[in-house]
C-alpha cells in the first residue's frame, strides 16, 4: 500500500474478514483496474445522493478515478436539490417510531421523507423545476433533444444556481461531473420528481415529449462509449443498490456481442456490487456475479466481489481508500 493516509491504513489494518475483508478486497482490485489503465463505471441506486454521497464521489470525479456514471433519476435531481435547499431539509433520527399520523404532517408540511431525511418541495423540488422548464421551454423554441442529464449540465454550468448553493459546491457530485463533462446514463429518468414535472407540463402542453432523449438513445450512446473506451481489457462495474441503474448498463456487453455480433468487445473487466438484496427467488440484485457469466456479461476470469453492507457506510470507505485518505 502506497501513499495512503489514515482511514486507508485503518481498514487495511482492521478489516480482516467477511465483509470488511471483502470491502478492501475489492477497493484494491478497482485500484488495479486504474493501474492497468481500465476505465471505471459506477452505477448509483438508493439514495445515494440524498445520502451525501457528492461529499467523497465529487472528488473521485475530479480525480479521474470514475470515467461514467449510471443513477437513477431520482440520484440525479436530488444532488441538486441537496446543493440548492440543504439548509431546509428536515432530519428525522425517530424515523422508526412515526406513526402514520406523523408521516401525515409531514405530507401537509411539504416534507417528502427519504429515510431519516425529508426534502423540502417548494425550496428544493419547485426551486430547481422552475429552472429545468425554462430549459426545456427554451429547447422547444430552439428544436434541441437534450439527455435528461444535459438539461442538469446547461444549469449548472450557466452559474443560473450559483446564488442558491447551500452546501460547498465541492460536495456536490454532479457539479464536479458537468465541469469534466462526464458521460452520465440515467435509465428509467421517468420515474423520478422532475421526470413527473416533466410529463405534467407535457400533458399541459407547454412542453413535448420529443425534446428529451430517452432510454434507447441511452443505451444506443453506451453502446458507442464502451466501444470506444473498452480498450483490450474492458470497463470497470462498480455497482451501488440493484435496480435499474445496474440492470440497464451491464447489458451492453451481451447486446453488442449477441445482438450486434461484435466478437472484438471485451467483457467487463470487474465487478463489484454493494447491496443488502439477499439471493433468493430470482432476485437480480441479489443474484451473485457468476451467474453474470451466463449472461456474457463477466468472464470467468474477472474479479468480482460483493459486499453485503449499507453503501452509505461502504462506499465512501472505498471512495476514501482509492483517493489515499
Amino acid at each position: 500500500m502506497k501513499n495512503k493516509g489514515p482511514i486507508s491504513d485503518f481498514i487495511v489494518k482492521n478489516y480482516k474478514h467477511f465483509n470488511a475483508a471483502t470491502l478492501v478486497d475489492a477497493a484494491q482490485a478497482y485500484e488495479k483496474q486504474l493501474e492497468l489503465g481500465n476505465k471505471m463505471m459506477i452505477t448509483m441506486a438508493g439514495a445515494m445522493s440524498t445520502a451525501e454521497l457528492g461529499i467523497s464521489l465529487a472528488e473521485m470525479i475530479r480525480q479521474d478515478k470514475v470515467n461514467i456514471i449510471t443513477c437513477t433519476g431520482a440520484n440525479l435531481e436530488e444532488d441538486v436539490f441537496n446543493l440548492v435547499a440543504h439548509s431546509f431539509y428536515k432530519r428525522v433520527p425517530n424515523y422508526r417510531d412515526l406513526s402514520p399520523q406523523d408521516e401525515v404532517e409531514l405530507l401537509n408540511h411539504h416534507f417528502n421523507r427519504v429515510t431519516d431525511t425529508c426534502i423540502p418541495e417548494e425550496e428544493a423540488m419547485r426551486r430547481i423545476e422552475k429552472h429545468l422548464v425554462d430549459a426545456w421551454v427554451d429547447a422547444k423554441n430552439k428544436g434541441e433533444r437534450l439527455f435528461p442529464h444535459e438539461f442538469f449540465y446547461k444549469i449548472l454550468k450557466s452559474g443560473q444556481l450559483e446564488k442558491e448553493y447551500q452546501i460547498d459546491p465541492k460536495n456536490s457530485w454532479l457539479l464536479a461531473a458537468a465541469e469534466k463533462n462526464l458521460p452520465i446514463i440515467v435509465p428509467g429518468w421517468e420515474d423520478s420528481t422532475c421526470g413527473n414535472f416533466f410529463a405534467s407540463h407535457c400533458i399541459e402542453e407547454l412542453i413535448h415529449p420529443g425534446i428529451l432523449k430517452g432510454g434507447i438513445e441511452y443505451m444506443m450512446f453506451l453502446a458507442d462509449w464502451y466501444q470506444k473506451n473498452a480498450g483490450e481489457n474492458g470497463v470497470g462495474f462498480f455497482q451501488i443498490g440493484g435496480g435499474i441503474a445496474g440492470d440497464f448498463p451491464i447489458c451492453v456487453v451481451p447486446m453488442l456481442h449477441q445482438d450486434l455480433q461484435l466478437e472484438s468487445v471485451p467483457v467487463w473487466s470487474y465487478f463489484c456490487q454493494i447491496s443488502d438484496s439477499t439471493t433468493s427467488y430470482g432476485s437480480y440484485s441479489g443474484a451473485v456475479p457468476n451467474e453474470k457469466i451466463t449472461w456474457g456479461k463477466l468472464h470467468i476470469d474477472s474479479p468480482k466481489f460483493v459486499i453485503e453492507s449499507d453503501a452509505t457506510i461502504v462506499a465512501p470507505l472505498i471512495f476514501a481508500y482509492l483517493l489515499g485518505m
